[in-house]
């Protein structure tokens, strides 16, 4: 009996010391479960795992458990994360990223494929492995909206004096400068309490985050605008990354570029149907005189051009691909 006893300890143990040795993949983000960025981080987590089995636990901390994206860029650095959803602060790891800051450049969904395929893994994706990061597939944050609790926004002039909470990103505060608000930089888990208080008017946001984080709630003008549209960056920490057996960084490399096509396909199902969902809200909603923007946002694009190397040679490329 003794012997029986024993033995079945000593499996126990076996048992045990095969899932500690399970080795974990630890992936953060920033958005909310609800969010698009949190929808496809959750499929993404699960192809993965799939694709794994057990020898691997694919761990997911949404919400900033972990972390802002700043801190999350760090640890991704340090290799205390492993994967990480990485958004409008990479502009300030690499300032030719802030091409994504520029109004009312990418035309649509087919306009961000060529620009991932031709620009962005092809030049962009060089500069941050040279910073300790490494990007492994683009996907969606959103086309960003304006939202505040004081009037519609039409035009630029209507921004004057808004208190406008933006990302931690130069090119984002820049355009909304031009634009005439008085934009705040804040981590996105800030933005809720700083609304409802009033210590910013509104903020600008894809409508996935607006409703994930239930800022519909605490605002009441919705302004569609379209006027940045926001990749996410599925982002590695180099020094991790090389560590990684080779059938392991494959599969996130292959997973990564299937969920691409899964959510930009529910990106476009989001568009569609939440502007109902804030209606239904009580939001005001209207739609920006596009024209009026794009015409106030010529110092911006002149800026980058000036700032940053190779700056106007992006912004031609970019434009190109839109026509094609």
């Amino acid at each position: 009996m003794y012997k029986k006893l024993l033995g079945l300890s000593a499996l126990g143990l076996v048992v045990a010391s095969t899932q500690v040795q399970a080795d974990e993949i630890v992936f953060a983000i920033g958005g909310t479960p609800q969010s698009l960025q949190g929808q496809t981080a959750q499929e993404f987590t699960r192809r993965l795992q799939e694709r794994l089995g057990d020898e691997h636990q694919v761990e997911l901390y949404d919400s900033g458990q972990l972390g802002n994206e700043q801190q999350l860029v760090q640890k991704l650095r340090l290799g205390t994360v492993d994967l990480a959803a990485i958004s409008s602060i990479m502009s300030s790891i690499d300032s030719r990223f802030a091409l994504f800051d520029m109004p009312f450049l990418v035309k649509d969904r087919d306009h961000l494929k060529r620009l991932d395929q031709e620009i962005i893994m092809k030049d962009l994706a060089e500069g941050i492995g040279d910073k300790g990061l490494r990007i492994v597939s683009t996907w969606e944050n959103g086309f960003r909206h304006i939202t505040n609790n004081e009037r519609p926004i039409e035009t630029p002039e209507d921004l004057n004096g808004l208190k406008l909470r933006t990302p931690q990103s130069e090119w984002r505060t820049r355009m909304f400068e031009t634009w005439g608000a008085n934009p705040t930089p804040m981590a996105f888990s800030e933005v809720f309490v700083a609304l409802q208080t009033g210590v910013v008017d509104g903020q600008e946001n894809p409508l996935s985050n607006i409703n994930g984080a239930k800022f519909q709630e605490v605002q009441d003008y919705l302004s569609l605008s379209n006027h940045v549209y926001s990749p996410i960056w599925l982002t590695a920490g180099k020094g991790n990354w090389e560590k990684l057996p080779e059938d392991v960084r494959t599969a996130i490399t292959e997973v990564g570029a299937e969920t691409q096509g899964w959510a930009l396909a529910r990106g476009a199902e989001l568009d569609e149907n939440l502007v109902g969902t804030m209606r239904e809200a009580g939001m005001e909603i209207n739609r920006v005189d596009r024209d009026a923007f794009v015409e106030a946002s010529a110092p911006v694009y002149q800026a980058y051009a000036e700032r940053v190397d190779g700056g106007q040679e992006l912004i031609d490329r970019a434009m190109t691909l839109a026509e094609e």
